[in-house]
C-alpha cells in the first residue's frame, strides 16, 4: 500500500485510466444525450434548408483551323483577358435582366426584390471556372449555375453558354474589323504624307534642273564638250582674226600692186614684189592643212575650210599674175585709170572677190565672237550647277530621307493592313479562335447544397463536443467523492485499514439496469448516427 503511494506520488501527472472510465460510467448519459441532440440539429437542419442544385458545362477553346503561318489573328491573343473582358460583359445589368425576365427567376411571389438584388444574386450563382494545360495556358472552362430547380439551373446555364459562344464571336469579329479599320485610317495618313514628300521633290526636281546629284556626270559631260566646243570657236576666232589680216594685206598688197603695173619694176619671171606675201600665205595653210589632217580626217570642216582657203589663195594668186602679165605686155592707154575703176567696179576682178572676203570674214569674225561668248556663259552657267550640286545632294538628302522613312512606314502599314483584312475575313467565316461545347449543360440529379452527408459529419463533430462540454460541466459541478484517493487525499492522517463497500441485491439491480440502459442508449445512438449517414449518403 505504502509503495503503490509512493508511485503514485512519484508519478502525479500519469494517466489514470480508472478514474476517466469511472467518469465515463457515471457520466455517460449526461453525453450520449448531447451527442444525439447536437447531430440531430445539425443533420436536421440539411433537411431544413432548400436544395440547391448546381448545372455545368465545358466549354472548349479551340485554336484557329487556319495556320498562323499563312494567317495572323489580329485581335487579343491573350485568352484570360477576353475571357474576363466577355465574363464582364454576359453579367452585365442588362444581360443578366434579360435571362431574369425571360426564365422568371428569383420570383419571390411578394415582389420584394429589386431588379438590382436580383442581378447580385444572380451573379453570386453564377461560377467561371479556368481549366489550363499542362504549359498553363487557358485550353477550356466551366460554366456553374445554382438554382433552386434543377431544370432551371439547367437553362440557365444554357443561355450562359450560348452568350458566351456568340459574344466570343462577336468581340473577335469586332476587335478584328476594329484592327483593320484602325490601320485602314493609319494608311491613309501615311498616304497623304507620302504624297507630301512625293510633292516636295518633284518640286525640288522642278526648280533645281541640272543642279541635281544624278545629273552631274551629264554636266560634266556636257560642260567638257562646251569647254572644247569653246577651243574650237575660239581657235577658229583666231583664224578668222589672221585669215583678216591676210585679207586686209591682200588688198593693200594688190591695190599697190595696181599701182606698180605701170612702171613699178618687176622680179624675175615677170612676178611683182607683192606676190610673195600671196605665197608666204600659201604656205602657212598648207602647213595648217597638214596639221590638220595629222588629227582629222579630210571631212572635219576645219580641214575643208582651210582646203577651200588654200583654192581661193592659189586663185586669187593666179588672178593677180595674169592681170599683172597682161597689164605689162599691154602698151601705155592713157584709159587705164578708167580701165582700173572699171576693173574695181567688175564683179570678176580680183579686187571686189578680196574685199567680198574681206567682208564675209568681218561677219565670221563677229558670228565668232558672238557664239564664243554664248559659250562663255553656258561654260559659266554649268559650272555654277557644279558648284552647287554638294548643296542640292544635301538638300535632296533630307527630303529623300524623309521619304524614305514615310515609304517604308506606308509599305508597313499596307502589309499590316492586309494581313488584318486577311484575318477579319477568316473571323467572318468563323475559321478563328472559337468556342465549343464539349459537355452540355447537365440536369442535375443531386443537390449541391446542402451536402448531407457532409452535414452529418458536421453534426456528428458537434454532438461529440457538446457531449464532452456537458458531461464534463456536470462532473465539475458534482462535489461528491466516487474515489479512495481523493479521500486520502483530503485526511489528515494515513488511512490504516478499508472497509470494503456491502452493496445490497436493490443496489446491484439498479446497477446493472443502469449499465443495461447505457448500452442501450449508445447502441440507439449509434444506430441513429449510422441510419442518418446512410440516408444522407442515398438521399444526396
Amino acid at each position: 500500500m505504502a509503495m503503490a503511494e509512493d508511485l503514485e506520488e512519484k508519478n502525479p501527472a500519469g494517466f489514470d485510466l480508472p478514474h476517466y472510465l469511472g467518469i465515463v460510467r457515471r457520466r455517460h448519459m449526461q453525453f450520449l444525450i448531447p451527442l444525439l441532440l447536437g447531430w440531430l440539429a445539425v443533420w436536421g437542419a440539411s433537411w431544413v434548408l432548400p436544395s440547391r442544385y448546381r448545372s455545368s458545362t465545358l466549354i472548349l477553346v479551340e485554336q484557329p483551323t487556319m495556320p498562323k503561318d499563312y494567317v495572323t489573328p489580329n485581335v487579343n491573343d491573350d485568352l484570360q483577358d477576353r475571357l474576363r473582358s466577355i465574363t464582364q460583359q454576359i453579367l452585365s445589368r442588362t444581360r443578366l435582366l434579360h435571362i431574369i425576365d425571360q426564365l422568371d427567376l428569383y420570383a419571390d411571389g411578394h415582389g420584394h426584390l429589386s431588379p438590382d438584388d436580383k442581378v447580385e444574386r444572380m451573379r453570386k450563382d453564377i461560377e467561371i471556372e479556368l481549366v489550363r494545360d499542362g504549359e498553363g495556358r487557358v485550353s477550356a472552362f466551366n460554366v456553374y449555375y445554382l438554382s433552386h430547380d434543377p431544370r432551371v439551373a439547367q437553362q440557365v446555364t444554357s443561355e450562359l453558354t450560348n452568350l458566351f459562344i456568340s459574344e466570343n464571336l462577336e468581340v473577335r469579329q469586332q476587335q478584328s474589323e476594329d484592327t483593320t479599320k484602325f490601320l485602314e485610317g493609319q494608311l491613309e495618313t501615311a498616304r497623304k504624307t507620302l504624297s507630301d514628300q512625293e510633292e516636295k521633290i518633284r518640286e525640288f526636281k522642278g526648280q533645281h534642273v541640272g543642279e541635281l546629284p544624278a545629273q552631274v556626270a551629264s554636266n560634266l559631260q556636257i560642260l567638257a564638250g562646251m569647254q572644247s566646243q569653246l577651243q574650237t570657236e575660239e581657235d577658229a576666232l583666231n583664224t578668222a582674226k589672221q585669215q583678216r589680216v591676210y585679207l586686209e594685206t591682200l588688198v593693200n598688197q594688190y591695190r599697190s600692186l595696181q599701182g606698180l603695173g605701170q612702171g613699178s619694176p618687176k622680179g624675175e619671171g615677170g612676178t611683182t614684189v607683192g606676190l610673195p606675201a600671196i605665197d608666204e600665205e600659201l604656205d602657212k595653210l598648207r602647213a595648217q592643212l597638214a596639221d590638220l589632217s595629222s588629227h582629222y580626217t579630210d571631212r572635219h570642216p576645219d580641214v575643208r575650210k582651210v582646203k577651200e582657203q588654200i583654192a581661193k589663195t592659189e586663185k586669187m594668186r593666179d588672178q593677180i599674175v595674169a592681170s599683172l602679165k597682161t597689164k605689162a605686155a599691154a602698151p601705155a592707154d592713157p584709159n587705164a585709170a578708167a580701165a582700173d575703176a572699171a576693173d574695181v567696179r567688175d564683179a570678176s576682178s580680183p579686187m571686189v572677190q578680196l574685199q567680198g572676203q574681206v567682208q564675209a570674214n568681218r561677219v565670221e569674225i563677229a558670228n565668232r565672237e558672238r557664239s564664243v561668248a554664248e559659250l562663255e556663259a553656258k561654260v559659266t552657267g554649268y559650272q555654277a550647277r557644279l558648284n552647287q550640286e554638294p548643296v542640292r545632294e544635301q538638300q535632296l538628302s533630307d527630303l529623300t530621307r524623309g521619304y524614305d522613312q514615310s515609304k517604308a512606314n506606308y509599305d508597313e502599314l499596307l502589309k499590316k493592313k492586309n494581313e488584318s483584312a486577311m484575318a477579319t475575313s477568316m473571323e467572318l467565316l468563323q475559321q478563328g479562335e472559337r468556342f465549343r461545347i464539349v459537355d452540355p449543360p447537365s440536369l442535375p440529379m443531386k443537390p449541391d447544397f446542402p451536402n448531407r452527408l457532409k452535414f452529418c459529419m458536421i453534426g456528428l463533430g458537434v454532438g461529440l463536443a457538446l457531449g464532452t462540454v456537458v458531461a464534463g460541466a456536470f462532473e465539475m459541478m458534482d462535489d461528491r467523492i466516487y474515489d479512495e484517493k481523493e479521500l486520502q487525499k483530503l485526511l489528515p492522517v494515513p488511512v490504516i485499514s478499508e472497509i470494503p463497500a456491502l452493496a445490497s441485491a436493490a443496489d446491484e439491480h439498479l446497477e446493472r439496469r443502469r449499465l443495461w440502459l447505457g448500452w442501450v442508449t449508445a447502441a440507439c445512438v449509434s444506430a441513429a448516427i449510422l441510419l442518418g449517414s446512410a440516408l444522407s449518403y442515398l438521399r444526396g
